[in-house]
C-alpha cells in the first residue's frame, strides 16, 4: 500500500494562488475575445444591412459586393416614410446600446478608434432624428431632384448585373420621388415648409432636368451615357449586341414612362403646396430651431465646439487674414489698384491635363504617395440641362474597392479658366478630394480597416481638407507664375487667396447669425454693405443661399480651421520633428473623423523616426559608382517606393559616373530624367509600387550605359 504524502499549508496556498491566477487569465482572455467578437459582429451586420437597404448607395460604395460577403440582394431605392424613419431611429438606438456595452480596452487600437467614431456619430444622428421635418431633401441648390440624374448618369456598368440593377432602380424612381413629395406635404402640415419662391425653383428644375423633347429626340444625357456604358461592356464581351439593344429599349421606355412622369408629378404636387405667406428666415425663427442648428452644425462639420467658441475662432481668423492682406497692399499699392480694377490674372496653363500634372508635381514634397497602381482621372462637363443648378465642380467619390478610375465634373457655366480652374482642380482632384479618397480607400484596405467605416460621413474633414489644399494651390500657382517671370500675377494670386478666405469666413459668420441668432435680411444686408457689397441683388442672393443651405459654408471653412488648429497642435507636440509631410500623413492615415476624435488621436500619435540617410544601391556592372543625393521632392517619393510602406527620407543611391539626375520629377507620368554623357534619357517608373521591394531595384531602372 502506497503512502500518500500530505500537502503543506504553504503548498496548498501556492496551488490556490496559481489556480486563481489561471482562472483570472482565462476570464480575461474570454472577455477580451468576447468584446472583439461582438464588435466584429455588430459592425459587420451594420455594414451589410446598410448596403443591402440601398442599392444606389451600395453601388457607389462597393464595386464588388461579393468580396464583402454580399452575394444576394434585392434592388432597392428607398424613399421616405414616417414609419421607416421611426424604425431607423429604433435601430440606431439598439446599435448604440450594443456598442456602449463593449469594453473598448479589449479592442485593438484601430477598432477602439472606430468604436469611438461610431458612438459619437450615432449619438448625433439620434439628436438630429428627433427633428423629423427640419431636413430638406429638395433644396433648390443641392436637392435630390438634381443629384439623382447625375448619380444615374455615372452609375458604373462593370458587368451585366449592373445594367439590370440600374434598370430596376430606374423603374423605382417614381415611387422615390413620390415619397419626397409626401415628405414635403408632411413638412407643410408641421408648419416647416420652404417659401413659395424656393418651391418654384424646384419645380423649374423638375421641368428642365428631364424633358419629353430630349427623350423623343434621343438626346437626353441619361440616354447618351447609358449608350456609352453599354458599348464599353460590348467591347469587353460582357454583353452581346442583342442584349445591348434590348437594354437600350428598356432604358428609353423607363425614362419616358417612369422618370419623366415622376418629375412631372413632383412638380405638379409642389404647386399645390406653394404658400406666399411663408417668409424666408433662418432656423432660429422655427420652434427649437437653434437647438436643431447646433445638432446640424456638429453633424455637418464634425466640430463639437460651442457656437460661441466657433464665432471666436472665425473672428480671430478673419482678423489675421485681413491684416496679412493689408500688409501686402500697403507694401505694393499698385497691385491693390490692379486687383480692384478686376483685370484678369494671366495664367500660363489653359489645359486641364497640364494643370493636374503641375499640381501633382508640386505636391510631391509635402504629401505621401498613393499606394498601389496609378489612379486615372477623367474631367467631364456637366450636362447643359444641369448647369444652372449644379455646383461649379464636384468629384464623384470612387468605390471603396475600386479607385483606379475617377471622375471630376466641371460646370463650364460657373467655372472660368485660368487660376480659378487651377484651384478648383486642386480642390476636387490633387491634392484634394480625389487624392484623399483614393489614398484613404487603399490604405484602409491595406490596414484591414473594417468596411463599416465607409458608412460614416464627415463633411468637415472632407471639405476642410479640400479647402486646405485649395488654399495651398494658390501658393503653387504663385510659384508657377514666378517661374514664368510674372511677379505681379503672383502677387495678385496671393490677394485672391486672402479674398477667398475672407469671403468664406464672412459667410460662415453670417450663417451663425442667421440660423442661431435669428438675424433678418435687413441686418445681414447692412453688414454686407459695410464690407463693400452694396448691390441689392447680390445681398439678396447671399442671404437666400445661406438661409436655404444652413451650415454649408461652415462645413468648408470651419472644417479648414479645425485642420489648421490640429496643425498648430502638431507643431507644439512634435517640436523639431514636425514637418508638413508628417502632419499630412497623420491626417490621411487617421481618415475622415470628427475633430474631437482627431485631437484625441493626435495626442497619442507618435511620428515615425526619420533616418538622416538611407542607403540603397543600384548596381550597374563595370561602371565606377558615385553617391548622389536625390533632389527635394523626388527623394520622398523614391524613398517610399524603395522600401514599400515604411517611409524613408533622403535616400542615397549609387549611380554610374557621368550619370546625373536632372532636377524635377513628373509624378503624373511617373518618369525620372537622367543624363548620360550629356545626353538626356527618360526612364519610366513602374506604377505597381505596392509589390516592389528593395531587392528588386533593378526592375525600376533600365540604365543604359554607353561604351566609354
Amino acid at each position: 500500500m502506497k503512502k500518500h504524502t500530505s500537502l503543506s499549508v504553504r503548498q496548498i496556498l501556492v496551488m490556490a494562488a496559481l489556480l486563481l491566477a489561471f482562472s483570472a487569465m482565462t476570464l480575461f482572455l474570454f472577455s477580451f475575445r468576447q468584446d472583439e467578437k461582438r464588435f466584429l459582429n455588430i459592425t459587420s451586420r451594420l455594414f451589410v444591412d446598410e448596403m443591402t437597404a440601398n442599392t444606389l448607395n451600395m453601388h457607389y460604395s462597393l464595386a464588388f459586393p461579393a468580396e464583402y460577403g454580399i452575394y444576394d440582394y434585392s434592388v432597392i431605392l428607398p424613399g421616405y416614410s414616417a414609419e421607416g424613419t421611426r424604425n431607423g431611429q429604433i435601430a440606431a438606438e439598439n446599435t448604440l446600446a450594443a456598442l456602449k456595452s463593449i469594453h473598448t480596452e479589449n479592442l485593438s487600437d484601430q477598432d477602439a478608434y472606430l468604436h469611438c467614431l461610431l458612438v459619437r456619430s450615432l449619438e448625433n444622428s439620434l439628436k438630429l432624428g428627433s427633428f423629423t421635418y427640419y431636413r430638406e431633401f429638395l433644396s433648390p441648390s443641392s436637392g435630390m431632384q438634381i443629384q439623382l440624374p447625375v448619380l444615374l448618369a455615372e452609375y458604373a456598368f462593370r458587368c451585366k448585373r449592373d445594367v439590370e440593377d440600374y434598370l430596376k432602380l430606374l423603374d423605382q424612381t417614381d415611387e422615390y420621388l413620390a415619397s419626397l413629395l409626401t415628405y414635403e406635404q408632411e413638412k407643410a402640415a408641421a408648419g416647416l415648409l420652404m417659401p413659395a419662391f424656393a418651391l418654384q425653383k424646384v419645380r423649374e428644375q423638375c421641368d428642365t432636368v428631364v424633358t419629353k423633347e430630349d427623350l423623343e429626340n434621343g438626346t437626353h444625357f441619361l440616354q447618351a451615357t447609358f449608350q456609352e456604358r453599354l458599348e464599353a461592356l460590348c467591347r469587353q464581351g460582357k454583353v452581346t449586341l442583342e442584349e445591348a439593344q434590348e437594354y437600350r429599349m428598356q432604358n428609353d421606355r423607363l425614362l419616358k414612362t417612369v422618370l419623366l412622369p415622376a418629375y412631372t408629378a413632383l412638380g405638379d404636387g409642389l404647386i399645390l403646396l406653394e404658400d406666399d405667406s411663408i417668409q424666408l428666415t433662418g432656423l432660429a425663427a422655427l420652434p427649437q430651431g437653434s437647438e436643431y442648428y447646433q445638432a446640424l452644425l456638429a453633424s455637418e462639420t464634425g466640430s463639437y465646439r460651442s457656437v460661441e467658441q466657433i464665432q471666436k475662432l472665425l473672428a480671430q481668423q478673419f482678423s489675421s487674414v485681413y491684416n496679412s492682406m493689408q500688409q501686402l497692399v500697403t507694401q505694393r499699392p499698385e497691385i491693390a489698384e490692379r486687383y480692384a480694377s478686376q483685370e484678369g490674372i494671366a495664367f500660363p496653363y489653359t489645359d486641364v491635363s497640364q494643370m493636374l500634372a503641375d499640381l501633382q508635381r508640386r505636391m510631391i514634397d509635402g504629401f505621401p504617395a498613393i499606394p498601389g497602381s496609378s489612379a486615372s482621372v477623367t474631367v467631364k462637363a456637366v450636362s447643359e440641362s444641369l448647369e444652372d443648378y449644379c455646383a461649379p465642380a464636384f468629384y464623384l467619390t470612387a468605390p471603396l474597392d475600386d479607385s483606379s478610375s475617377n471622375v471630376i465634373y466641371i460646370n463650364q457655366k460657373k467655372t472660368p479658366s485660368g487660376l480659378e480652374l487651377y484651384t478648383t482642380l486642386a480642390h476636387e482632384g490633387y491634392p484634394g478630394h480625389l487624392y484623399q479618397t483614393v489614398y484613404n480607400n487603399r490604405t484602409s484596405a491595406n490596414a484591414g480597416e473594417r468596411p463599416v467605416r465607409e458608412l460614416l460621413w464627415y463633411g468637415g474633414y472632407l471639405e476642410g481638407w479640400a479647402l486646405y489644399t485649395e488654399f495651398l494651390s494658390f501658393d503653387y500657382a504663385s510659384d508657377l507664375l514666378l517661374e514664368h517671370g510674372l511677379e505681379e500675377e503672383a502677387l495678385l494670386t496671393r490677394i485672391e487667396k486672402y479674398n477667398r478666405s475672407l469671403q468664406l469666413c464672412l459667410y460662415s459668420m453670417l450663417d451663425i447669425m442667421i440660423h442661431y441668432e435669428g438675424a433678418s435680411y435687413q441686418q445681414i444686408s447692412a453688414i454686407l454693405e459695410n464690407f463693400g457689397i452694396a448691390d441689392e441683388a447680390s445681398a439678396q442672393a447671399i442671404y437666400t443661399y445661406i438661409a436655404l443651405e444652413p451650415c454649408n459654408y461652415l462645413k468648408y471653412y470651419l472644417g479648414y480651421l479645425e485642420l489648421i488648429n490640429l496643425k498648430d497642435s502638431a507643431v507644439q507636440l512634435w517640436g523639431p520633428e514636425y514637418t508638413d509631410y508628417r502632419f499630412h500623413c497623420f491626417l490621411l492615415d487617421a481618415g475622415p473623423s470628427d475633430f474631437t476624435s482627431l485631437r484625441e488621436l493626435l495626442s497619442r500619435w507618435e511620428p515615425e523616426t526619420e533616418p538622416s540617410v538611407l542607403h540603397h544601391t543600384l548596381q550597374v556592372p563595370s561602371v565606377p559608382e558615385q553617391d548622389l543625393q536625390l533632389p527635394c521632392g523626388l527623394y520622398r517619393r523614391l524613398g517610399e517606393i524603395l522600401i514599400g510602406q515604411h517611409r524613408a527620407y533622403h535616400p542615397v543611391i549609387k549611380v554610374p559616373a557621368g550619370v546625373s539626375l536632372l532636377h524635377g520629377f513628373d509624378s503624373h507620368r511617373g518618369g525620372i530624367a537622367l543624363t548620360l554623357n550629356g545626353v538626356s534619357d527618360p526612364f519610366l517608373l513602374r506604377q505597381d509600387i505596392d509589390a516592389v521591394v528593395a531587392a528588386s531595384l533593378s526592375d525600376f531602372y533600365a540604365l543604359k550605359t554607353a561604351p566609354s
